[in-house]
């Protein structure tokens, strides 16, 4: 019994993560189709040669990035999707961006106000925190892929802004017009990294306790939950035995 047991533990984790990482995929086609709406050529569409090595960073297969270009050029039944940047403060102070792209602006709103309702945090107006953040391309790699000699030389050679490398691994931050050559470079060289997306950076952190981290954990995974949302931004540091806490 204890074996079966586990087994349908290591089957519920394995449907998790593929559900999980079905979500993840049809995020990145959705920005992907929006993007080649202007282009459908990568080389002529900064934001298109972006949105695909996001995708290629999640190990998203060539045919499904195909996929949502021909879908947006006229190969598929396009969907007509807004973007819309949601902006705001959660448990603890702690500063929001939440970035969507939706075909139903209502619905979309009334969902992260709730989100934010229910977990102690609130809404607030565009660029009400937008201006505690940076916006970067950032690209990880693991730490056995380089040592961060030859990760900083490849890094500033394609273009990056810095490389941090640590026993955990290589994160590489760039300006968001240079992510697509910055991925390419280093693909090329070292294969595909763990993850490369755009995202939101903090200029400052505030530091939680056990229980507004928490809760403010809770109200990041009902935010990432959304279909519509694309990215959640946060501004907050956690230490290793709380992490520990609400992880074990």
């Amino acid at each position: 019994m204890a074996g079966h047991s586990q087994f349908k533990n290591i089957m519920h984790r394995k449907g998790a993560q593929d559900a999980k990482r079905a979500k993840a995929f049809a995020k990145l086609a959705r920005e992907i189709e929006v993007a080649a709406r202007s282009s459908p050529e990568p080389d002529q569409n900064p934001r298109l040669r972006t949105a695909i090595a996001a995708a290629r960073g999640a190990n998203m297969p060539k045919d499904r990035i195909t996929r949502a270009i021909d879908k947006a050029t006229g190969g598929g039944e396009a969907d007509n999707y807004e973007e819309i940047r949601y902006e705001g403060y959660g448990p603890g102070g702690v500063a929001l961006i939440v970035e969507a792209l939706t075909d139903n602006r209502n619905r979309t709103a009334s969902e992260i106000r709730s989100a934010f309702s229910k977990h102690g945090g609130n809404l607030g107006e565009t660029n009400s925190v937008a201006f505690m953040f940076d916006q970067v391309g950032e690209i990880v790699y693991p730490a056995d892929v380089a040592s961060a000699d030859d990760m900083f030389e490849a890094a500033l050679e394609a273009g990056a802004a810095d490389v941090s490398s640590t026993d955990g691994g290589h994160e590489i931050t760039c300006e968001p017009g240079d992510f697509g050559q910055v991925v390419e470079a280093l693909d090329g060289r070292f294969g595909a990294p763990e993850s490369a997306n755009l995202t939101w950076k903090p200029q400052t952190t505030v530091d939680l306790e056990a229980d507004s981290a928490r809760t403010l954990l809770k109200l990041i995974d009902t935010l990432d939950d959304s279909d519509d949302v694309q990215r959640v931004a946060a501004n907050f540091e956690v230490s290793d035995d709380i992490m520990a806490e609400l992880t074990g």
